[in-house]
């Protein structure tokens, strides 16, 4: 019976080294450690199914390529495209534009219903939070989810600004509100200090 060890070992190395990969940054991208990577690359352990669906997913290849040890040559056709390195950045600023394109046309929209409302601009405030989420999302998804704490907290901060921007032009101003957003941000910084590691 053959040893797939030391062949899943070698394919990961190879694909991590061919994408210019470093063991920490596929270690961020599976969420795991860099220590658990360099354990499989080493052929200490085996990654479980479904983390060699993702590695498989992620370089554009087969679970099937990761346990073979011989790899015949892909014509250019048949190769699975790889997703540029650039098109997440790029699909995350077009959302973002897309959530200001909106906020600007409704902006315009009742600027042109009603030119003298006070709170026209409206639209300009709840798209700093709506930013907040569309980037946290996207984070979650292809990049560093460590930073999502950071954008969590510029999202609560926003939205408490929102909030305290419109009560204060309405001559009410809840200095309560900055005492919840305090709390808010300790609760975010205890929970990215002592969250479980895998």
């Amino acid at each position: 019976m053959v040893d797939v060890k030391p062949i899943i070992a070698k394919n990961i190395t190879a694909l991590r080294q061919n994408h210019k990969m470093t063991q920490i940054e596929l270690a961020e991208k599976l969420n795991y450690s860099d220590k658990a990577v360099s354990k499989w690359e080493r052929g200490e352990s085996v990654p479980d199914i479904g983390v060699l669906k993702a590695i498989a997913d992620m370089f554009g290849v087969t679970v099937d390529y990761l346990l073979q040890e011989e790899h015949a040559e892909q014509n250019p056709e048949e190769r699975v495209p790889v997703v540029s390195k650039r098109a997440p950045v790029v699909i995350t600023l077009l959302s973002v534009l897309l959530v200001w394109m909106m906020a600007t046309l409704a902006f315009v929209i009742i600027t042109m219903v009603n030119p003298h409302l006070q709170m026209r601009w409206m639209p300009f405030m709840c798209a700093m939070p709506v930013t907040g989420v569309v980037w946290l999302v996207f984070n979650s998804i292809w990049f560093n989810q460590r930073r999502n704490y950071l954008i969590i907290s510029l999202l609560m901060w926003a939205c408490i600004g929102m909030l305290v921007i419109m009560l204060f032009i309405n001559d009410i101003f809840v200095w309560q509100w900055l005492i919840l957003a305090v709390l808010g941000q300790a609760g975010i910084i205890m929970w990215a200090h002592f969250r479980p590691s895998k």
